[in-house]
């Protein structure tokens, strides 16, 4: 049996994973690093120091037999897959696979996080495996992108970014109002949990910052914490923060239809885990007449993980061997 090992050190998460040639999950191990109440987030050298005490306590885990089978190792070792783009904490998953990889002679695949991201919501047998090109959206803490995307030749995905955040990242603002909240980092479940208990949820919203595919979270940020202090209940703050996501979402989308004439998309990223976001996507987008096809990664693979980058190194190994994309 053939498997392929994947390793990513995100900002807040230690992930490693083994799937099998095809990219069914066979293993999938994280551990989230610790924040401090209060703080809204870790420095890049916390961050990599706690990676590094992190992955030996998921390698334990690992049962022989897939490294007795190993085939090939894809590790995350940059945000993006473009020039340039780089953050310390991706060092401790690309030394651990180096040594790995050398150790045991398979072949080593450096990817992105992005693209872990994009193969963790397209499993086998996924219609967008099919398709030439759609869109994406990737929103996280650390990202707030649109995406055209394209089926490639050796890379497998050609990413063209098409449209970002001016400001703040859809998690960062996520954060920043939930801490000020009183809750803890990171604040995307509770916040959702809050929103989801709201009553009268159409009394009060946050405007949306929309041009064409550039869009802002900076104001919302500061509406948001007005209302705090305003004496708001939490449960409505959080529920007009989420709104307010799903409402710059429905926009940018529609814009970027228009642009391109896509109408397929795949939606990544720890944000797009949330309920209240991908129920009024649906329900505004999917019908008449825009006719959307929206596809959600899996609630569980939404997150930072490498179940996407496992899933890289079995396709790059497949076009290695047969020359096909």
């Amino acid at each position: 049996m053939a498997w392929y090992l994947g390793i990513d050190t995100s900002a807040y998460t230690t992930s490693v994973s083994v799937v099998d040639a095809i990219g069914n999950v066979v293993l999938d191990l994280r551990n989230l690093l610790e924040v401090a109440p209060g703080r809204r987030g870790l420095r890049q050298s916390e961050a990599l120091f706690l990676h590094q005490k992190n992955l030996p306590q998921l390698f334990v885990q690992i049962d022989k037999e897939y490294f007795a089978g190993l085939k090939g190792i894809g590790v995350s070792s940059r945000p993006r897959p473009m020039k340039d783009s780089y953050m310390p904490v991706f060092l401790a998953g690309v030394s651990i696979a180096k040594i790995i990889a050398a150790v045991l002679g398979v072949r080593l695949y450096e990817v992105s996080h992005q693209e872990g991201h994009i193969m963790a919501g397209i499993e086998p047998g996924h219609v967008l495996r099919r398709e030439t090109s759609f869109l994406g959206i990737h929103f996280s803490g650390g990202t707030s992108e649109i995406l055209k995307i394209a089926m490639g030749a050796g890379t497998y995905f050609d990413i063209e970014l098409i449209g970002a955040s001016a400001d703040l990242h859809v998690g960062q603002l996520i954060d920043r109002i939930g801490v000020a909240m009183g809750l803890n980092f990171p604040a995307g479940p509770e916040l959702e949990r809050l929103a989801l208990k709201a009553d009268g949820r159409n009394d009060k919203f946050l405007s949306s910052a929309v041009k064409d595919l550039r869009f802002s979270f900076s104001g919302a940020e500061a509406a948001a914490l007005r209302m705090i202090e305003q004496g708001y209940s939490k449960e409505e703050i959080a529920f007009c923060t989420l709104r307010m996501v799903a409402n710059t979402l429905e926009k940018v989308l529609v814009n970027a239809q228009e642009r391109t004439g896509l109408n397929k998309v795949l939606l990544v990223g720890g944000v797009m885990s949330n309920q209240i976001v991908k129920e009024r996507l649906r329900d505004r987008l999917e019908n008449a007449p825009r006719g959307f096809e929206l596809y959600f990664a899996e609630p569980g693979l939404c997150g930072d993980n490498a179940v996407g980058t496992a899933r890289m190194a079995a396709v790059m190994a497949e076009i290695n061997e047969r020359g096909i994309v």
